[in-house]
């Protein structure tokens, strides 16, 4: 089983697949891949929109995931924001659509307590968990392929009951 975790941006799309390790049973996970898909603030938005659903095409084609589990964000701190990430959302989950790819969203808090086990846990205590859990040698890079790191670990967690 391959999920693939999303962070989505405009600018900067997080994305990251995790996979258990062996026996689901086992309650390791390990990292098959991360990474970021970027757009140019010079792009019209149409390039840039096409540009994120064109390459996590090649993503999903690439590693064939069973899922794909994206943030659930439902305020923004900066009004500027919600619009743009609303449009990436929609591509991506267009993208998933389109492969057939069943679609889970968790909340930023979810992937806290999860991960962490703490509520108020903030960005870098995730990023170490998320590192010991998948037994990385240091925490990914950028924060975005973090993030989508650990949005796809939440959902095996919480599937599989790890």
């Amino acid at each position: 089983m391959i999920i693939l975790g999303i962070d989505p941006g405009l600018a900067t799309t997080g994305f990251g697949l995790v996979s258990p390790i062996g026996k689901t049973g086992s309650g390791k996970l390990k990292c098959i891949a991360y990474g970021t898909i970027d757009t140019k603030p010079d792009m019209i938005l149409p390039q840039r929109l096409n540009k994120i659903h064109t390459d996590l095409n090649r993503v999903i084609t690439q590693y064939q995931p069973d899922a794909l589990v994206m943030e659930n964000v439902f305020f923004f701190k900066n009004a500027k924001t919600i619009v743009p990430v609303s449009q990436a959302q929609g591509v991506i989950l267009l993208a998933a659509a389109k492969k057939r790819l069943p679609v889970y969203r968790y909340t930023p808090i979810e992937v806290k307590i999860t991960v962490t086990g703490f509520v108020k846990s903030d960005k870098k205590d995730v990023q170490r968990e998320i590192r010991k859990i998948l037994r990385l040698e240091e925490i990914p890079k950028p924060d975005d392929a973090a993030d989508a790191l650990s949005i796809a670990a939440t959902y095996l967690i919480r599937s599989l009951n790890l």
